[in-house]
């Protein structure tokens, strides 16, 4: 067992950094305090930060500072040992790293990159820093542009390497294999390694080795004419414009880079035509070469335009331009999280965590953080594949969140909305959307539209609803997509990114109805604080429950805890503590904690009591020193709507809480709302904790 774990390579470009993401990320399911630590790094211009270490610190919000990360450069390191030897400079590195021990569960240890002279030098010292440190080593190789014989040798050369050293190694990654290549090569090194190291072979993803448009904006120095805003876009290939045009067309291929001279204006607007159109796959961009510019009427006319796909100029000729752009290595930087969260994706689907695990230490956490919630969330989601039905396919934050949805295999989709309509902004976004995951319907023109017509009907006659007023009421995208859940077309659904509360949820009201034995729909907020996760609830439905409600929403919101794996301590908040208070609403909470004990003796509650006396620990053992809850509260129960709604906001605006909700609690089938204002993380966390209730109706 060990609390750390070096990824040491022997080449440049092996993709490291997929391992480091997914490792801390996994590490992260389980414990809060996991470090990260890069030994030796290569120079960095002034004011820059190694781009590795600058994405796991900004994308999982480490609390490291960048200089604890390092030790040395890789220039500061070679000095270090020509004047004061080998030892000295292993000396530094143990220091820096044993400070970091000391504050974590676990550190994952990054080696060097190889890029540059001195690679001699750099295996030697990475192999010198594993057995220094005495961590065991999880070696990357690449299989690009590798034969299978080539990455066989390769691999065994490095294991063979490190063991000789006396180096201890873990497991050995066999890294963008092409997929032709993934048995044969998995099969004949299983016959050649050690039988308990553990071996994983990662296919080429073609996403994660794709530069950006920004990538290729700074290898090649170049300027950008417009489109600065989708630097973001991916490109998979490029292609010359040096043809006609109606010659040209044939070659555009998904996330093109279209590289041509200024004066081309008819390959310029035939590019912009042919991304805006839907017969033509998505453009990445334009690189105009040899210092041209387009004319003063084709710069008119791009700049009229909506969109936009980025533009830029460079001074090089075309061939020099192709040249360099075939020679760009895509590297994983903060400010990509398209592709962090790719890097992760691929790492879950490819390495056995769980015989990982086994080889590494085991952590009894108490309590649980929010990034070991989102991870359990998506786990536990992932475990149970659900079908969540989208209503709003017209608006942007949806889109963006469905597409990190069906990339991350965690639910099937079904949108609402005229399919032309949605691809199309999916297009204008710059996302990529796999339509063979997700089904696109339009309510207007569905098969289903008399079917569920005819039902509701059927269902609200009783209340003056005729056949001519449910047709007109399935138009309605909140009744067509609340339909296809009661009838099992759809396991759950998530809106209201673009309705109202009252909108989303009347359909459910409607037909869904409340489980047996629930009379009252209520809500939560899982409210994601820097160190603890907590239950926050009724702070969405109901303006002033009475204390019988209160009662219920206090017991609904115990088991969502539960079920979301929080323990439910369970405070009922009051402007008063204990017996000290009078009045009627404190009377309302107490009669509300007496009616939860009587029904339920097995929670642990506390009430009335006041917010500070429920959370902080000192407090809470002033004013209530026996309770169980007292300071320690995981699920806090507000009087009414007006305290709760306020108080959850206040905590997400002044804290920087994830707020994840709200979740509706009591319906028959899982329907939840999301805020006007709820962001493209908002809609992703929500559709996830809605999979996890489907799994439970």
């Amino acid at each position: 067992m060990t609390k750390a774990i070096f990824i040491a390579s022997v080449e440049p470009y092996t993709g490291k950094s997929l391992l480091a993401l997914g490792l801390v990320n996994s590490l992260l399911g389980k414990t809060q305090k996991v470090g990260y630590f890069k030994p030796i790094i290569t120079q960095q211009l002034p004011g820059q930060k190694e781009i590795h270490i600058d994405a796991i610190l900004d994308y999982f919000a480490l609390p490291i500072s960048y200089e604890d990360t390092y030790a040395f450069t890789r220039q500061e390191a070679l000095q270090r040992m020509e004047l004061e030897g080998r030892s000295e400079m292993l000396n530094t590195i143990i220091s820096k790293y044993k400070k970091m021990e000391e504050t974590c569960d676990f550190t994952v240890i990054e080696g060097s990159d190889f890029l540059g002279e001195g690679i001699a030098f750099e295996f030697e010292s990475n192999a010198d820093i594993a057995k220094n440190l005495g961590v065991p080593v999880l070696i990357v190789i690449s299989g690009e542009n590798k034969s299978t014989a080539q990455i066989i040798s390769s691999a065994l050369s490095a294991s063979q390497g490190f063991e000789s050293r006396e180096v201890q190694v873990l497991g050995l990654v066999a890294n963008r294999v092409q997929p032709e290549q993934v048995d044969d090569v998995r099969e004949l090194l299983r016959m050649q390694l050690p039988a308990g190291m553990m071996l994983t072979v990662i296919p080429w993803e073609k996403q994660l080795q794709s530069p950006t448009m920004k990538e290729i904006r700074d290898a090649l120095g170049a300027k950008v004419l417009v489109g600065e805003n989708l630097l973001s876009n991916q490109v998979d290939n490029f292609v010359t414009g040096a043809m006609m045009l109606p010659n040209f067309l044939n070659y555009i291929k998904e996330n093109v880079l279209i590289v041509t001279p200024g004066d081309r204006g008819d390959i310029i607007i035939g590019a912009l035509q042919a991304n805006l159109s839907a017969n033509y796959p998505k453009v990445a961009g334009i690189v105009l070469t040899a210092g041209t510019e387009p004319d003063e009427p084709v710069t008119r006319l791009i700049e009229g335009l909506q969109t936009v796909i980025p533009i830029l100029t460079v001074q090089q000729g075309t061939f020099g331009t192709t040249t360099a752009i075939g020679g760009i290595h895509s590297r994983i930087t903060a400010d990509n999280r398209k592709k962090i969260e790719l890097a992760i994706d691929v790492f879950e689907k490819n390495v056995d965590t769980k015989a990982l695990d086994a080889r590494l230490v085991t952590f009894q956490s108490e309590g649980i953080t929010p990034h070991m919630f989102q991870y359990q969330l998506v786990k536990t989601a992932r475990s149970q594949r659900k079908h969540i039905v989208l209503p709003e396919g017209n608006d942007d934050r949806i889109l963006k969140a469905a597409v990190r949805l069906v990339t991350q295999n965690i639910v099937d989709l079904t949108i609402l909305g005229d399919e032309a309509e949605v691809l199309a902004s999916v297009k204008r976004l710059g996302l990529t959307l796999d339509t063979s995951a997700v089904n696109i319907v339009n309510p207007a023109t569905s098969e289903n539209y008399e079917v569920y017509s005819a039902t509701l009907y059927e269902l609200r006659k009783a209340k003056n609803v005729n056949l001519d007023m449910a047709r007109d009421m399935m138009l309605d995208v909140s009744y067509f997509g609340t339909m296809m859940v009661y009838l099992g077309h759809a396991d759950g659904m998530v809106s209201g990114a673009v309705h109202t509360t009252q909108h989303t949820i009347r359909p459910a009201l409607q037909f869904i109805k409340t489980k047996p034995g629930v009379s009252l729909v209520s809500s939560v907020f899982f409210m994601c604080l820097p160190d603890r996760v907590s239950v926050f609830g009724d702070c969405a439905v109901n303006p002033n429950p009475t204390a019988p409600q209160l009662a219920e929403i206090a017991i609904s919101s115990a088991e969502s805890s539960a079920r979301f794996g929080i323990e439910p301590r369970i405070a009922m908040l009051s402007y008063s503590s204990g017996t000290s208070g009078e009045g009627e609403d404190v009377e309302k909470v107490r009669q509300a904690t007496a009616i939860v004990r009587d029904k339920r003796p097995d929670l642990k509650i506390e009430g009335p009591i006041q917010y500070d006396a429920a959370v902080d620990p000192s407090v809470g053992s002033q004013k209530l020193p026996n309770s169980e809850v007292a300071g320690r509260a995981s699920v806090l129960i507000f009087p009414d709507l007006n305290t709760g709604n306020n108080t959850y906001k206040a905590v997400q605006r002044e804290t920087g809480a994830l707020a994840i909700g709200p979740m509706l609690q009591g319906l028959n089938k899982p329907i939840n709302d999301l805020s006007r204002g709820c962001t493209v993380d908002d809609v992703f966390n929500t559709v996830v904790i809605t999979a996890i209730q489907c799994q439970d109706s």
